[in-house]
């Protein structure tokens, strides 16, 4: 088995016998939904794949490889009367530098579409009987010679456009002092982008444009240019392409199953891999009330891939490719109360909920407008780091991370924003290896009060809970080197605050497993003032009444859920527990249960 890492070519997937999961069932769900669709899903989540699959079945000039290509799959035993009937065109706007001014990717967008239109002229050289004539300052021009040449055939043309946001988001992101301007010069009246998707349009009316695919990650561009383009369709949120892109478990195991029998790996290693996959990369739902998860298809392939080459998994759990969605986060991080919005995703007892997704903004909300929480988790949905969770019973939507490598990204960002100085960060990553050694919580606890609760006090937060303590330690204990990190794990009908299981491939190092409880007790609970609490000794504080009940609670929810993980893991766990009471942000009591 070969597994197609970074290859979104479906003729060499498919030729060169990859890995592939078969969604042709979907070209004719694609058809018969409308002629000009608009596709939005997650950076590397599949979309280019899509787009060759289609490609490979409507092109005119690979009809005699149609059975090669697509006889043992979905569609090959039952296609459309439209396969191999299209000249077929693809842009790809992800291969348009976002650098330089207006004029420079206007110039840029102009060159991109002149070679595709150059690939395509040589492409159906024996089926054109009148030339294409290349306009190299005006790509529209060029386009309409295009479909000129068309008018001598019996064929029109599929267009098939590629990350149609990616340069236009590029610009927005950049967070220079010309973005605006840079963008709106493309966007606005005659603006470059939106003069393209106007002379597309103008294609379809009877000129030869007959179907159009568009994918992207976000609808803020066509938000901007539905005055010159408002014929697309949206199905990114239709359920009956939920799983246009992206694996179901099944599929996954199946992968495994072939692994394992390259390996040797025994019946519960493969669901102890499978675990782990799930834990790591599940739980991508795009439509409001599906239950069912998605894995992410480049992270699983990362993961099967090296699997299969290593007979190991990878030591290092997230794709370099996919660690560039922090960007995404530190953006939301820069907008007001983006912050806020961040850490609250992390909580999972209160998620983040709203009564509807935004669809229809654009550059003036992304740039200029109020950021609401709407706004930002919308955002985030879009570039896959939330993802729907069902509603919640007044109706609003719910929306989650999605998986363990997503929660990293946030870690990270609240880390830095936390402790943006190098010498603390490399105190607070000693005292941490030290911690998953020997169990040592004091000298993280002490580094918390001296150091970050500063930080965490002076923040703009919905709620000052034990929440948000388990946040800072979450922030800084995070490691999915060595742990599988688990927040509000479900035990036996109760819910953990923090668990940190020993990853099955590191549990041969001299680590130890966590479950540690978080309590809060506020000033005036206490009675005292926050001078007092410094003043007092730890006996003396974790005497007072409401610290003990603190205490006494936290122990037994540990004791229950000590044997619920000690049996689900077949006692082989070197489990610590801990109780962890922070007395507003001056002050934290611990205890260290590891016998009841």
């Amino acid at each position: 088995m070969k597994f197609p890492y970074g290859i979104c070519d479906f003729y060499d997937v498919i030729t060169e016998n990859y890995f592939y999961v078969d969604r042709t069932d979907k070209i004719s769900l694609i058809e018969k939904t409308g002629k000009y669709p608009l596709f939005l899903r997650p950076r590397r989540f599949g979309k280019s794949l899509i787009l060759s699959m289609l490609e490979n079945y409507y092109d005119v000039a690979k009809a005699k490889q149609f059975e090669l290509l697509f006889g043992h799959l979905a569609i090959g035993k039952n296609p459309t009367n439209k396969h191999n009937q299209y000249f077929v065109m693809n842009w790809d706007f992800s291969a348009v530098d976002s650098s330089g001014s207006a004029e420079d990717i206007r110039q840029r967008l102009h060159d991109h579409i002149n070679g595709c239109i150059e690939h395509f002229k040589a492409h159906y050289k024996d089926f054109l009987t009148n030339d294409i004539e290349l306009h190299p300052t005006n790509a529209i021009r060029s386009l309409q010679s295009v479909l000129a040449a068309l008018q001598s055939t019996s064929y029109k043309l599929y267009l098939l456009i590629d990350e149609y946001d990616n340069f236009a988001n590029e610009v927005m992101m950049a967070g220079k002092s010309d973005s605006r301007d840079r963008y709106e010069t493309l966007i606005q009246g005659e603006g470059a982008l939106k003069a393209v998707f106007k002379a597309v349009k103008t294609g379809t009316k009877g000129l030869g444009i007959d179907r159009i695919f568009i994918t992207g990650v976000s609808p803020v561009v066509m938000s901007d240019i539905s005055s010159g383009f408002n014929i697309a369709e949206n199905i990114y949120l239709t359920l009956k392409f939920n799983d246009l892109c992206g694996f179901w478990e099944t599929e996954i195991l199946t992968a495994l199953q072939q692994i394992a029998e390259e390996c040797q790996l025994e019946e519960q290693q493969i669901h102890e891999t499978l675990a782990m996959m799930r834990t790591f990369y599940d739980g991508y739902c795009f439509f409001y009330t599906e239950k069912s998860k998605l894995y992410n298809p480049t992270l699983a392939l990362y993961f099967l891939k090296h699997l299969q080459d290593t007979c190991q998994y990878p030591r290092q759990i997230l794709d370099d490719n996919l660690a560039m969605d922090r960007g995404k986060i530190i953006y939301i991080s820069q907008l007001p109360h983006g912050e806020t919005v961040i850490s609250a995703a992390l909580n999972e007892k209160e998620p983040l909920a709203i009564a509807q997704l935004a669809s229809r903004f654009g550059v003036n909300d992304m740039l200029t407008a109020t950021k609401d929480t709407p706004f930002m988790v919308s955002l985030l949905y879009y570039f896959g780091i939330l993802t729907f969770d069902g509603d919640t019973p007044s109706g609003e939507l719910i929306f989650r991370i999605p998986n363990l490598v997503m929660r990293k990204l946030y870690v990270e960002q609240l880390q830095d924003l936390f402790l943006p100085d190098w010498t603390a960060r490399e105190e607070v990553r000693h005292i941490t290896q030290q911690f998953y050694r020997t169990g040592d919580l004091q000298p993280l606890c002490q580094f918390m009060v001296k150091n970050y609760f500063k930080a965490f006090s002076n923040r703009d937060y919905r709620w000052t809970n034990e929440l948000t303590v388990k946040t800072a330690f979450l922030t800084l204990l995070f490691n999915d080197t060595f742990y599988i990190m688990d927040s509000e794990p479900e035990l036996n009908r109760q819910y953990a605050d923090l668990t940190m299981i020993i990853r099955p491939d590191m549990r041969r190092y001299q680590l130890l497993d966590f479950l540690i409880e978080f309590k809060y007790v506020k000033f005036k609970e206490i009675g005292l003032s926050a001078e007092q609490v410094k003043q007092l000794s730890d006996d003396d504080l974790a005497a007072k009444e409401i610290v003990k009940e603190k205490l006494a609670e936290s122990k037994k929810q540990l004791k229950s859920y000590r044997q619920t993980l000690q049996s689900r893991h077949d006692n082989q766990l070197r489990l610590h527990c801990y109780s962890v009471v922070a007395v507003g942000y001056e002050r934290l009591i611990t205890r260290k249960y590891n016998e009841f």
